[in-house]
């Protein structure tokens, strides 16, 4: 078995990449990872040493290359996406460049070349703000910036492709990802690495915004399943099943970091910021045996600790991302 994973050089993609390597089983897959290493990708991320490993720089948008790599792969799971709510707001143009041209590009190669699965890895902000209550697999899109439209245009583009030409697509919708890896721009690890420096941390608005948590081994382990035992054309919610306010959460990760509530700064408050997300993942337990297995509380622990241990990981890529664009 012959795996491509493209965006495996960011937090998830090589979060699940190690879980794939991690297994010695003699059929187990080798992988092919395209990543552009963007700012938001490293390759310390990844075990480059292993032997069922190969690495290939490149974007998803490049027909030539990605075609090459399709058409040696027998399956695709498809993490590679620019995901930062505050960036898309900024500058919308690299969101749907990559997102929705890119997941095209590669589901035609895909279709040029008799793939046999391809899973779409993508996200629960594409049902847009919820009041009460869970949104399933069948609630209606609603995404409200720009990275969420643009992630519920590549979902649709997936399954067309299912619908119209029969491709083996399955999508994934996951809830709020945290642990160790994830780029310092999120807000986990940039409360804790502010806190950790000495600054304050930004909250938004009154910090009433709801978020599910999910550590994210439980969020690899659910995509694995959905590759391995789930169904043609079928959508997955992915859920941690712990809702948390923003303040709620910012109350933990002070206690974590050992700081108190004067290293909080409110403010203004996010344009179209989404007041709650969460998804019903019934579907995902009931037919692939999903549960989460970590706590929220021993996952935030353990994540802290990462941060604090893994300073020369972090520290450059958040003089990177400070910098701008080279």
């Amino acid at each position: 078995m012959n795996l491509l994973v493209t965006g495996a050089a960011g937090f998830i993609g090589s979060r699940y990449v190690r879980r794939l390597l991690a297994d010695e089983a003699p059929d187990a897959p080798r992988v092919t990872v395209l990543d552009k290493l963007t700012y938001a990708g490293t390759l310390d991320n990844l075990e480059l040493g292993h032997p069922r490993l190969e690495f290939v720089q490149g974007d998803i948008r490049d027909a030539e290359l990605v075609g090459k790599l399709v058409a040696e792969a027998d399956q695709v799971v498809h993490f590679a996406a620019e995901s930062h709510v505050d960036r898309s707001i900024l500058g919308a143009d690299d969101f749907v460049l990559t997102n929705v041209v890119g997941t095209q590009t590669l589901l035609d190669a895909a279709l040029r070349h008799g793939l046999e699965t391809f899973v779409h890895v993508s996200t629960d902000e594409v049902y847009g703000s919820i009041a009460e209550g869970s949104a399933a697999e069948e609630w209606p899109l609603r995404p409200s910036s720009p990275y969420s439209a643009s992630k519920a245009s590549s979902d649709l583009i997936a399954l067309a492709y299912h619908h119209t030409h029969g491709l083996d697509v399955r999508v994934t919708r996951c809830s709020n990802n945290y642990g160790p890896h994830q780029f310092p721009e999120k807000v986990i690890p940039l409360f804790v690495t502010n806190l950790l420096d000495g600054k304050k941390v930004p909250l938004y608005g009154e910090g009433l915004n709801v978020r599910d948590w999910l550590y994210v081994d439980d969020h690899c382990r659910g995509v694995e399943l959905v590759r391995t035992r789930g169904r043609a054309g079928e959508v997955y919610n992915i859920g941690g099943g712990t809702e948390l306010t923003n303040r709620e959460l910012t109350g933990l990760l002070l206690t974590a970091c050992g700081a108190d509530w004067d290293r909080v700064e409110y403010v203004e408050d996010r344009k179209g910021h989404d007041l709650r997300y969460s998804v019903d993942w019934s579907k995902a337990r009931d037919e692939l045996g999903y549960r989460p297995e970590h706590d929220f509380t021993t996952g935030l622990a353990e994540t802290v600790a990462w941060y604090r241990d893994n300073r020369a990981w972090w520290e450059p890529l958040k003089q990177r991302a400070a910098r701008g664009p080279a």
